[in-house]
């Protein structure tokens, strides 16, 4: 694949990834080293790991380009823009194709992480959870695994938080909240349909409690987008949002699953060029 791009006249340097983190290092040494253009080949998580190398350091000292080849499990970034995913990406390289992608960072106890796709806490998070750690190699099947496994645990929780409109903490149940840079996740669930990685806006969704026989009922909406039209839905677009979590909790953040205690979400606009 690589040397499709080479025959594309793209001058390459590789760095071969061989732990998780590799990329992180690999991009913030590059970038350290004057290098802004960066190739994501894999999936969701490669160049997830690749902006937490980019960034914070390129939110002040100069934009960074990232390409995405995709050849992962999910791709979910990439279809914002097309359908065509490895061709498309070749046909923009040949053509310098560049457009100006928005950030989002997350700041929790330890730190911080920024991604481009989105981050969830709820049923989202605790199916990627299970997924990861049980059917990963199953691919987009191995995610419905997941769903039908925490199915059978299911529980609704409170993520106490507040949009920036709002005055006050929302700390009511949720089955899940969602907050996002693009529209899809899993590969092909539009789950923020209105999501713009344009727009410098965060597009927010909140599902309220729903029972097991309610939930596999309106599953199959999550692929169409049409599922924030149920009466359990809520969305809206914001700058930020602060959290008031008891502790660590479960976070889906770019098809990777981790444990952290979220503090803010904020969107940093046009701080990334992609090649689309």
């Amino acid at each position: 694949m690589l040397e499709r791009v080479r025959n594309a006249g793209i001058n390459l340097t590789v760095a071969h990834t061989t732990h998780a983190g590799d990329a992180t290092e690999i991009a913030r040494q590059g970038y350290s080293a004057g290098i802004r253009d960066f190739l994501a080949v894999g999936g969701d998580g490669t160049s997830f790991e690749i902006i937490n190398g980019l960034f914070p350091a390129a939110d002040t000292h100069g934009r960074p380009t990232l390409g995405l080849l995709p050849l992962g499990t999910g791709n979910s970034f990439l279809k914002d823009f097309t359908k065509h995913g490895v061709e498309h990406t070749i046909e923009a390289l040949k053509k310098n194709s560049r457009r100006p992608c928005d950030v989002i960072r997350l700041r929790h106890a330890q730190g911080e992480l920024y991604f481009l796709n989105l981050l969830t806490l709820g049923f989202p998070a605790d199916v990627a959870e299970t997924t990861n750690r049980r059917f990963k190699r199953w691919g987009e099947l191995g995610y419905i695994l997941g769903v039908f496994t925490r199915l059978v645990q299911l529980e609704h929780l409170a993520f106490p938080h507040r949009l920036a409109e709002a005055k006050e903490f929302d700390r009511n149940p949720a089955l899940f909240l969602s907050f996002n840079n693009s529209k899809f996740t899993g590969g092909h669930m539009m789950i923020a349909p209105n999501a713009n990685p344009t727009d410098g806006l965060i597009e927010y969704v909140r599902w309220g409690p729903i029972n097991r026989l309610g939930l596999i009922w309106t599953f199959p909406r999550l692929f169409t987008g049409t599922h924030i039209n149920h009466r359990r839905a809520f969305r809206a677009a914001t700058k930020r949002i602060d959290f008031e979590l008891a502790g660590p909790v479960n976070v889906m953040v770019d098809g990777e699953s981790m444990r952290l205690d979220c503090q803010s979400l904020e969107i940093l606009p046009a701080a990334l060029d992609v090649i689309v």
